[in-house]
């Protein structure tokens, strides 16, 4: 009996979500995500409610990579006030909003917000606790790369021998509209494959990099005097390697149509998923 209602307690949370006759609030689709995801509790966590209140009944749930103007007003267009955004929303990493009190732009997006009831949820930490990283599996279906990907790491794809250049025509297929920055041979012949998303820093790029079975280092992005430089040293000095820089919304926004698809599983409301697509365009 004791097994029965452990079980009952942890399916409780969805069970709440399946029921129509009553309104679902944002604090309890949060908390469901959040245990769904399988992860351990994170410390510090960066996902939090940003904006609006936990006890507000969801009518509807927009993803996205960035809570940009424009996927906001699709949000309310779309009748949906659960906002879950996978990077900040206020230009800094930890939201902080001291300095742009009195800054037109901050609050015009404030206002927006306020004015249309919405929840703007951060989803980041979570969704890459996910049992593979939910990003990763997003961007691997993206990429086309679901037959290349390792068993044992997620972050690891392998190929029949076949050169950088191949790679990246592989790639801009499936970013067709944006500039990739590459450092390394064209025709240097490539197997081994490490996606190091988003804005992971230098360390993570170049431990990648430093392993014997990888080529090619697929990232987000990162200041151009750090891993730009160093895989141009390597280079130089006749070391098979190169990095590729896809942009930081490009390397990890269809983690986020995964937190859609993933959602839809669980939560008996309208789910979707929003692009932002690259904040600039190049001349």
């Amino acid at each position: 009996m004791k097994k029965l209602l452990s079980l009952f307690a942890l399916l409780l949370p969805s069970l709440l979500l399946a029921q129509n006759d009553s309104p679902i609030t944002a604090g309890q689709i949060i908390e469901t995500a959040i245990k769904n995801t399988g992860a351990a509790p994170v410390s510090n966590t960066v996902d939090i409610i940003k904006e609006g209140n936990a006890e507000t009944p969801v009518t509807g749930i927009v993803t996205c990579m960035f809570a940009t103007m424009e996927v906001l007003k699709k949000a309310v267009d779309k009748k949906c006030n659960l906002v879950i955004v996978h990077e900040p929303i206020y230009y800094n990493h930890l939201d902080k909003t001291e300095k742009f009190q009195n800054d037109s732009v901050f609050l015009t997006k404030k206002k927006y917000i306020n004015d249309h009831n919405l929840v703007i949820w951060r989803f980041h930490d979570y969704i890459h606790r996910i049992q593979p990283d939910g990003v990763v599996t997003g961007m691997t279906e993206k990429l086309g790369w679901e037959k290349n990907r390792s068993t044992t790491n997620p972050y690891s794809f392998s190929f029949p021998q076949i050169t950088l250049h191949e790679l990246l025509d592989n790639i801009k297929k499936a970013f067709p509209e944006n500039t990739i920055n590459v450092v390394g041979d064209a025709s240097m012949k490539v197997s081994g494959v490490m996606l190091v998303p988003g804005a992971s820093g230098t360390d993570m790029q170049i431990l990648a990099l430093k392993d014997k079975n990888v080529q090619v280092v697929v990232a987000g992005e990162v200041p151009q005097w750090e891993t730009y430089e160093y895989v141009r040293d390597a280079v130089s000095q006749g070391k098979k390697k190169a990095i590729v820089f896809i942009g930081h919304i490009n390397s990890e926004e269809s983690g986020m149509k995964f937190c859609a698809d993933w959602l839809k599983k669980f939560v008996k409301i309208p789910v979707y998923f929003e692009e932002c697509h690259s904040s600039y365009w190049t001349y």
